[in-house]
């Protein structure tokens, strides 16, 4: 196939995909439109090829007519890589710089911003329990996606999985015993309920929502990575409107507010962590 053959395929593969997301957006409001535009293209041929297709044409058609298709597809396109008390020092580092500040809170609020299937959420939830803030803290953890809300809510997580969260916990300054805080079903351990009782989980979509409080910390670990530019500022923008002053922003191990427009609102908790305070 020659250069210019495949220039015209990639041309039209790009409107295809244009035309999928658009007809996403406007059949039931899911906007991936600014999404990282390789990371997207690898989702969608893979539930093309999932779907026993041969065009992302016919898997627009397909979406608009069959609703478990479509949740197969939104699904997909949820990111959902997170394990607990993942990257240990980031956590360590929170508990030394940021937790004593706010003991001085008469209350606290953190949100969980794409919260996927919990996990930082329930390390949060320890992590605030052993420093005696648990009490006095409500957390809200939010996602695009209700299936991995429904994951998170239940806390259950795989046996296997522990050995690695109780490293990343141990490493993280964790203060217990781990096994403390889950007990073992089968191959499956469930955390004690009582990690979630200031926990409010809720769908809500960064793309196109808007701030619903002002809060104390934000975390939003992984996310961003996978919006183009544009999106990432205007969800910087969300994050800052939200984030009371003086208030803490976590961000995962690759983001950061640089080249943001608030980047020079912000000042690094700790060197080496994506953990910013807001100063103006």
């Amino acid at each position: 196939m020659n250069t210019s053959q495949n220039r015209i395929n990639k041309d039209l593969e790009k409107i295809e995909i244009n035309l999928l997301l658009q007809g996403l957006y406007e059949w039931c409001g899911y906007d991936f439109r600014n999404y990282a535009y390789n990371s997207i293209r690898r989702r969608i041929w893979h539930r093309v090829y999932a779907e026993q297709l041969t065009s992302i044409t016919g898997l627009l058609e397909k979406v608009l007519h069959d609703t478990e298709c479509l949740k197969r597809l939104i699904a997909d396109f949820s990111i959902n890589v997170t394990e607990m008390f993942r990257d240990p020092m980031f956590f360590f580092h929170f508990r030394e710089k940021v937790v004593p500040i706010l003991r001085t809170y008469p209350s606290i609020r953190i949100w969980h911003a794409g919260c996927s299937t919990g996990e930082e959420v329930y390390s949060m939830a320890i992590l605030l329990h052993e420093e005696g803030l648990y009490e006095k803290t409500k957390i809200y953890a939010t996602d695009l996606n209700p299936d991995v809300l429904k994951a998170a809510k239940s806390g259950l997580y795989s046996l296997e999985s522990m050995r690695k969260y109780t490293s990343n916990y141990i490493q993280s300054g964790g203060k217990s015993a781990f096994s403390d805080y889950y007990c073992v079903r089968d191959n499956y351990v469930k955390f004690n309920s009582h990690l979630t009782k200031n926990v409010v989980f809720a769908q809500h979509n960064l793309v196109t929502d808007r701030s619903f409080n002002e809060f104390h910390v934000i975390f939003c670990r992984n996310v961003l990575i996978y919006f183009d530019k544009p999106l990432q500022k205007r969800v910087h923008e969300l994050f800052y409107e939200s984030l009371g002053l003086f208030g803490f922003l976590g961000l995962g191990d690759t983001e950061t507010v640089n080249n943001m427009d608030q980047d020079g609102s912000y000042e690094v908790i700790a060197a080496g962590q994506k953990l910013y305070r807001k100063i103006k």
